[in-house]
């Protein structure tokens, strides 16, 4: 009985919000699909690029990704260690529910168990308290003075909710368990998921009871219809045919004839992402190589082998088509801490390379495997595969493995890798956000090296990070100039460029830019 009460009531609820007078439905596509719907599950862009037009955080981001309010209408640190966030009222979620403070302690008290990805953000949070039904405090355990950046990155959902489905904690994505947040979702945003099929196609509907509705700029969109097509040739026959209005990832190839198109308009500026490859130097032997007895990735030499190899000029002409930032280092020059003279790349040298190879035991080369999404980054397989070319020719002998992005992060996140690229964001701006998570010893202290499958861990590293952590003003700038150097010296990543990115939409279709490639369909406009 009170399974039905919460149903007719969630369904009047839902009636009671009506529709808006002219339908407008944009048609979405790119090339990988969301691995989960649960939103403390996987730190993904894929994910996140969906469960951002579904779920809140308690702060915002405009369009130029500073902060704003969001379920929180403002905060403060009172003391050292304890902000108080002063909530929204009057706020429901999707089926109903009335959003309260309970909703917030138990959303951050979820990140922050073990099969969440997301507990980068809540690193520091010692505990969320209840105030009021409208105010929670956040107690940390050290001053953190990015808090605010890191929680714009924190969705909340309904305690209530997530208790009637046996979702108390965040689905474990890595062991591939299923679990009712894997396909249903309940937030208190802009849209509200409709239809979930994996693979296949999302469905989202205007929420016209958000909040948000009443800022200055709002959207008109009432539908958003998301497919994944994983075919870069079918994904712009369809936007060049008005089957789909908005492409979020063209092929670089495809852009000057796009431009010349007089129904499609192509956005394009830098994003906060970086790619690289990684190395698991944690073994003591590979698990995808023919050395025996010994992890060659251990050795600074083999990984200076490596680096020499790349050709990086071929790549960002060949292969991006000049539509990337080449670096020698893992953030950009938007994120808080980045240093211009730690931003310098080894040469490309396969003499060089080779040298180093014999030099540290093995002047017949060896063989590896690389691990590799095909359908998360920009022409991801085509960098793998140059680049395993490259340390071919100088004598590692690399056997590609590309996959969809699904079976690939849930392959590095157990570790079952020896070397594997990687495109790392930065949602917060700040470098430690990028220090913690790949380079800080993983497990040490709370979000320390939850994306660090490689298990690189330099104690000098991890004592700078802790600096980064709880200290300000030139103490923390000087920690993070000095991490850069030991990470330019130290060559636990091989760093190749920020991408850019193009969007690709109808003429008819507008939609504000963002750094962090996130669609924000609530500023999005069809005419």
């Amino acid at each position: 009985m009170r399974s039905t009460a919460l149903i007719a009531g969630a369904l009047a609820f839902l009636v009671s919000l009506g529709a808006p007078a002219e339908a407008r439905t944009v048609r979405w596509a790119a090339a990988g699909d969301p691995n989960t719907m649960d939103p403390h599950s996987q730190n993904l862009g894929t994910v996140t690029m969906v469960l951002q037009q579904i779920y809140d955080s308690l702060i915002a981001r405009n369009a130029d990704l500073t902060l704003r309010p969001g379920l929180a209408t403002s905060w403060e640190q009172v003391e050292p260690t304890r902000w108080r966030f002063v909530l929204r009222q009057g706020v429901r979620f999707h089926e109903g529910q009335p959003f309260t403070a309970d909703d917030v302690v138990f959303s951050v008290h979820r990140a922050l168990q073990r099969t969440s990805n997301f507990g980068i953000f809540v690193d520091t949070v010692m505990r969320a308290e209840r105030v009021n039904a409208h105010t929670v405090d956040i107690v940390t355990r050290i001053p953190d003075p990015i808090l605010p950046n890191k929680f714009a990155s924190l969705m909340i959902m309904s305690r209530e909710w997530a208790e009637q489905h046996n979702a108390i904690r965040p689905q474990n994505t890595a062991q591939r368990e299923e679990m009712h947040t894997v396909r249903a979702t309940n937030g208190t945003g802009a849209f509200r998921l409709t239809v979930r099929e994996a693979d296949v196609r999302t469905v989202m509907v205007r929420n016209e009871s958000w909040f948000g509705w009443q800022e200055e700029n709002p959207g008109n969109i009432t539908e958003i219809q998301f497919r994944p097509i994983r075919s870069d040739a079918t994904r712009i026959a369809a936007l060049l045919s008005g089957e789909v209005d908005f492409v979020l990832d063209p092929p670089l190839q495809d852009l000057a004839r796009l431009r010349a198109n007089p129904n499609i308009r192509v956005i394009e500026g830098p994003e906060v992402r970086t790619i690289f490859f990684a190395f698991d130097v944690a073994r003591d032997e590979l698990l995808y190589s023919n050395v025996r007895g010994r992890n060659p990735f251990r050795d600074l030499r083999v990984r200076q082998a490596l680096y020499h190899a790349i050709d990086i000029n071929a790549i960002h002409r060949a292969v991006m088509r000049g539509q990337a930032v080449i670096t020698g280092t893992f953030f950009p020059e938007q994120v808080n801490g980045y240093v211009r003279e730690e931003d310098v790349r080894l040469p490309f040298d396969p003499a060089r390379a080779r040298a180093l190879l014999a030099e540290a035991g093995y002047p017949q080369g060896f063989e590896v495997t690389l691990d590799c999404p095909n359908n998360r980054y920009i022409n991801d397989e085509e960098i793998c595969q140059a680049v395993a070319a490259m340390w071919t020719r100088v004598g590692v002998r690399t056997t590609l493995n590309a996959q969809p992005l699904g079976p690939f992060f849930a392959k590095i996140q157990r570790r079952d890798t020896s070397v594997y690229l990687l495109g790392w964001g930065v949602p917060t701006l700040d470098a430690l956000y990028s220090f913690q998570s790949l380079l800080a010893t993983p497990g040490r202290q709370p979000g320390d090296g939850i994306w660090n499958y490689g298990g690189y861990s330099n104690p000098r590293m991890d004592e700078l990070i802790d600096v980064m952590k709880q200290q300000s003003g030139e103490a923390r700038m000087a920690a993070i100039r000095e991490a850069l150097r030991i990470y330019r010296e130290d060559v636990p990543h091989i760093p190749l460029h920020h991408q850019m990115i193009p969007w690709a939409t109808r003429a008819n279709f507008v939609i504000p830019h963002s750094a962090n490639n996130q669609p924000y369909f609530r500023w999005a406009r069809m005419n």
